[in-house]
C-alpha cells in the first residue's frame, strides 16, 4: 500500500536527536524519533507489551529503542520487538520535505 497523503508535523529543528517526541495525528498518538545519523521513524505511542506504556520516552540506540518501562528492544524501521520477547509497533512512512517533518496517514 502507497501512502500518498502526508500530514505536517513540525519543522525539522522541532526534533532533537535520540529523543522521542509526541505528536498527533487525529486519534492516533505518534512517537516521532531522529537517530544520529538523521534517519526518522514514526511509530504509534504505545509499548507492545500487554500493560501498555508510552514509546516516546525510550532510549534510542542505533536503529532501536529500549521501552522505557520494559526494557524490550525495539526496531524502529519495523517495529518488531527483539527477541526473547514478542511483538509489533504499527509504524508509519515519514519524511523530510525543504525542512518540514511529514508523516503518511
Amino acid at each position: 500500500m502507497e501512502t500518498k497523503h502526508y500530514i505536517p508535523v513540525g519543522s525539522e529543528n522541532d526534533f532533537m536527536l535520540q529523543l522521542g517526541k509526541v505528536i498527533r495525528l487525529g486519534e492516533r498518538e505518534l512517537a516521532i524519533f531522529r537517530t544520529s545519523d538523521d534517519l526518522w521513524f514514526a511509530l504509534d505511542n504505545k509499548s507492545p507489551h500487554p500493560k501498555g506504556g508510552p514509546l516516546s520516552e525510550a532510549i534510542v540506540s542505533g536503529h532501536y529503542i529500549y521501552d522505557p518501562l520494559y526494557d524490550w528492544k525495539i526496531e524502529l524501521s519495523t517495529g518488531l520487538v527483539q527477541a526473547p520477547d514478542e511483538g509489533q509497533v504499527q509504524v508509519y512512512p515519514i519524511r523530510v520535505v525543504n525542512g518540514e517533518v511529514e508523516v503518511g496517514a
